[in-house]
């Protein structure tokens, strides 16, 4: 793979996590209650570390890279995408980042299937499973808290 290809690949990567921050802040804005402003900077600041965290990985670290399994509990699929407003719940703000989730779990998962070249695969391998990881993060929040609501 060509440093370039790399680069590129990871900053695509580094870009999504980016606007995931910033979609954060901008929900930061519109919520009324603090503790849902609290909720969301969490949320801003875990998707800027793993910004971070992107900005280290090297070609050479790809090999050493594994990829575990991830325990799917499949719930964002059975739950209706909300879009933020002002009045949000904080179940809208759980599902709302667990879509998001989802949804970047599924183009990372797309794309290693679609892509031969070993270490390109592997790397879209691993972010899928990094996303999966924080789906299932918001999927636990979300069963605990609204499963038996519902």
């Amino acid at each position: 793979m060509s440093q370039e290809k790399f680069t590129e690949i990871l900053n695509y990567a580094i870009d999504r996590e980016n606007e995931a921050a910033e979609f954060y802040r901008y929900m930061q804005d519109i919520v009324k209650f603090e503790n849902q402003k609290e909720l969301l900077k969490e949320y801003e600041l875990m998707e800027e570390s793993h910004a971070r965290a992107l900005k280290t990985i090297s070609e050479s670290s790809i090999e050493a890279i594994s990829i575990s399994h991830v325990q799917n509990l499949k719930i964002s699929d059975y739950i209706v995408e909300k879009q933020p407003t002002a009045d949000m719940t904080y179940q809208d703000i759980i599902t709302i980042a667990m879509k998001r989730e989802e949804a970047a779990y599924r183009l990372y998962t797309q794309m290693s299937e679609s892509i031969t070249e070993p270490k390109i695969k592997k790397l879209f391998e691993k972010l899928a499973e990094e996303e999966l990881k924080h789906k299932l993060h918001f999927e636990k929040i979300y069963d605990d808290e609204f499963f038996n609501e519902n």
